[in-house]
Order: C-alpha cells, then structure tokens, then sequence
C-alpha cells in the first residue's frame, strides 16, 4: 500500500528496495501497436513465421516497449509526496537491454530507489532503478536508471 510521506521522509527512501509489480504478459498485439506508433516495423518485431525459424525462437518486443512499460507498472508500495501538484518524467541516466524480451513472456519491474534530491523548493528529483524481470529467465531484459521530477506545493 502506498503511503503519504513529506520530502524529508522521501529522502529516507535511497538505496530501498520496493514491491514488485505484478506480473503481466508481452502479447503480440501489444508489440503490433507498439510497431503502429513508432514506425518501426522491422520483422524481429512483427512477422511471427520468420522469426520462428531464428535462434530466437519467436518475435521479440520492441526495447523501447520495454521501458516505455515501466511508466505504467509502479510498485504498489511508491511513496506518495504530500502537496504533489505534479510529477513527470525528468529523463534516464542510463538503459541497458539485456536480452530479448519475447513474445507471451511474463515480465514484471524490480525496484529500487537511489536517490532523492532536492533540486530547489518544491522540486525534487527522483532516481530509481527499473529492472524488467522475465519469469524463468536468470537475466533481466532491461535495466535502466529513470528519473522522476516531483512538483509540491
């Protein structure tokens, strides 16, 4: 359950593991729409009879469908910033894509806050480490350090 807290308390959070998010499944059809948006519809991505045939198996989701799910999928248990008017997202230090994320795997994110910094009165960024966990596999398929910037009064 997420709980309430002030920035000072927010600050507490570095270097705390947070709840997983649940699990859910990479579809074709996400992938699809993913390919709809981007412009990239390159065939690893898309054409399932092809990629049968390729040591990989199967079609693979796109990297950036990888992190872009992490803005949707929270831990339950993220700290709520009294007085937030507003957060966004601020940027990424750094992205790793481990290995293929394939088609009908289950993912969930593994989270860690790393730090809390008070960039001015009321503005505070947030530096979390997104790991995309795949179920059965001993490596991640992505990694990323991502930044938040929350906005109080």
């Amino acid at each position: 359950m997420s709980q309430e807290v002030t920035i000072e308390e927010l600050k507490a959070y570095a270097g705390r593991e947070l709840a997983p998010t649940d699990w859910f499944e990479i579809k074709q059809e996400r992938i699809d729409q993913f390919a709809d948006c981007t412009d990239d519809h390159q065939f690893i991505h898309l054409d399932e009879e092809r990629m049968k045939d390729t040591p990989l198996g199967s079609t693979i989701a796109h990297g950036f469908l990888s992190l872009s799910l992490s803005a949707g999928h929270v831990p339950s248990d993220w700290p709520q910033v009294k007085n937030t008017v507003m957060n966004f997202n601020y940027g990424l230090d750094r992205v790793r894509f481990i290995q293929p994320l394939k088609v009908n795997s289950k993912a969930r994110f593994l989270t860690r806050i790393i730090s809390v910094t008070e960039k001015s009165p009321g503005r505070v960024l947030v530096k979390s480490e997104r790991t995309l966990e795949v179920d059965g596999e001993d490596k991640p398929a992505m990694i990323a350090e991502c930044l938040g910037m929350l906005v109080t009064e």
